[in-house]
């Protein structure tokens, strides 16, 4: 089958598919993208591309630091690519934004040049926590193999941290202005975070230059969000089936779809307001609002229904009385912790969350979600249970995700089933100890003092309240057992 292409996408209008609405010939590289992944293309790209009929100047060059996998597939298509927008009725749309593809391994004076390029107005990146090279404590790991080869070797970096460093001392001694670098990570104050990395990185060598970046880069502050399945075979045949042309590497998401910068940006930018990006002064509002109704109301669904032998986020979400209880946890607990940033209203998130859950389109693996328990609950969950505390509001609601998880641990060790968190040995090692008498098992997770934060562990009414959950789902193997669970909370 013949692959797409600019030279066939005339044909595609015919076929409801919708194209690019500019010329890409008119297109100008004013974006450089490092880690071009399935989120990226259907994320900053899709809204990147929104913005390119009134203003060309944003067309991308993205960037792999070592895969040459996205270039090999797009690369033939001149950088065309297929999102599928899985709703109720999909369909499919071309994004013709991406006007050049590297891979830094292979060429490193090429990245560098365009990161030098005065047209290169704005910088963004989507490469996991892990590419940051980070301490525990926020700070750069100077240790880290790749940071001390990039500090030996500046004309040939691994890391982000080192192109954007060694692109900002160029770019500062040929007074170009510098862009305007915005991380798009899953990362509490990713912006910060980038930013301290890249100062730290320049001090080991240049004094002067860390003060300017800290002083002179705008480096804001995002939050992302749209559920994006992988790429597989069913997904490729869905596209070339709809286009008539075989797309090497088409892309999905959900049709919500929801990016929130921080209003410290200079220079010239793409109009976000206009292609629907939220730039306000408050990220940390809308992100805590997303870590705990969102996310708390995923690791719910996560840990109950994987007790109750559900497999999917849609399938927990259409048990009636696991839906019952999870709206009323997000309602009467999770929605009192927050106050409501300007341009949210957290009664209309809500719903709009529980729909994405019911979306039968997507299928989010509850497996999946329940990865990394013992990193993400503390944030979906236990700063709720403090302040529910402090606040006097009820923590019995609370206490089931964690008691869920609790048992969810236990099951895994007693079958040896590997458990997929940064702490698996530790939490292996304490699940085969648990006997499922609530008193002992609580007693040990109260025991994992890396788990949990201030007092909390020696709190008499989180241990009671924990006792009683875990006593609650015990018994739950399927999903009939759920009503019993859960009535009495819901």
């Amino acid at each position: 089958m013949t692959h797409l292409t600019s030279g066939n996408l005339a044909s595609l209008a015919a076929r409801g598919i919708q194209l690019p609405a500019y010329d890409r010939s008119q297109i100008q590289t004013g974006v450089v993208h490092f880690g071009p992944g399935a989120f990226h293309r259907v994320h900053q790209a899709f809204y990147l591309d929104e913005a390119l009929p009134s203003d060309p100047r944003w067309g991308i060059c993205e960037v792999a630091l070592q895969s040459t996998g996205v270039r090999d597939a797009l690369a033939p298509q001149q950088g065309l690519y297929t999102i599928a927008i899985l709703d109720q009725q999909p369909s499919y749309r071309i994004i013709g934004a991406v006007k050049e593809l590297l891979v830094a391994k292979e060429s490193p004076r090429a990245v560098l040049d365009r990161l030098i390029d005065p047209a290169t107005k704005l910088v963004t990146a989507t490469i996991t926590e892990k590419g940051y090279c980070l301490r525990s404590d926020g700070g750069l790991d100077t240790t880290h193999p790749d940071i001390q080869h990039d500090l030996s070797n500046p004309q040939s970096p691994r890391t982000l941290i080192a192109y954007l460093a060694h692109a900002l001392k160029q770019r500062r001694q040929e007074r170009t202005a510098p862009p305007n670098i915005v991380s798009c990570d899953n990362l509490a104050d990713n912006g910060k975070r980038l930013r301290r990395a890249v100062v730290e990185f320049a001090a080991q060598s240049d004094a002067d230059l860390s003060k300017w970046i800290e002083a002179e880069v705008p480096f804001p502050s995002t939050m992302v969000d749209s559920i994006t399945p992988a790429t597989d075979d069913a997904l490729r045949a869905r596209v070339a089936d709809a286009l008539g042309f075989e797309d090497r590497w088409p892309v999905q998401r959900e049709a919500f779809c929801q990016w929130v910068i921080e209003d410290s940006m200079r220079g010239p930018t793409p109009d976000f307001g206009a292609v629907g990006v939220t730039v306000t002064n408050d990220v940390a509002g809308f992100e805590r609002a997303k870590l705990r109704l969102l996310n708390g109301a995923h690791s719910t669904l996560a840990y109950v229904g994987s007790l109750a032998g559900l497999q999917t986020v849609f399938d927990a979400i259409s048990d009636p009385h696991l839906a019952a209880f999870v709206r009323r946890l997000m309602l009467e607990d999770f929605r009192p912790s927050l106050i409501a940033p300007r341009g949210l209203n957290l009664d209309a998130y809500i719903e709009a969350v529980l729909q994405r859950f019911g979306n039968p389109a997507i299928r989010h693996l509850l497996a999946q979600i329940a990865w990394d328990g013992s990193q993400k609950l503390p944030f979906r969950v236990l700063n709720t249970m403090s302040e529910a505390l402090i606040a006097g509001r009820p923590i019995e609601r609370l206490c089931v995700p964690l008691a869920a998880w609790f048992h969810f641990v236990r099951r895994k060790a007693n079958k040896d089933e590997a458990i997929t968190d940064p702490m698996a040995d530790t939490l292996a090692q304490l699940g085969r100890r648990c006997t499922g008498e609530a008193h002992h098992d609580v007693a040990l997770f109260l025991s994992l003092e890396r788990f949990w934060s201030g007092e909390l562990a020696k709190d008499a009414r989180v241990r009671n309240a924990l006792i009683a959950a875990y006593e609650r789902l015990a018994a739950v193997d399927s999903a009939a057992k759920l009503k019993e669970a859960l009535g009495p909370l819901r």
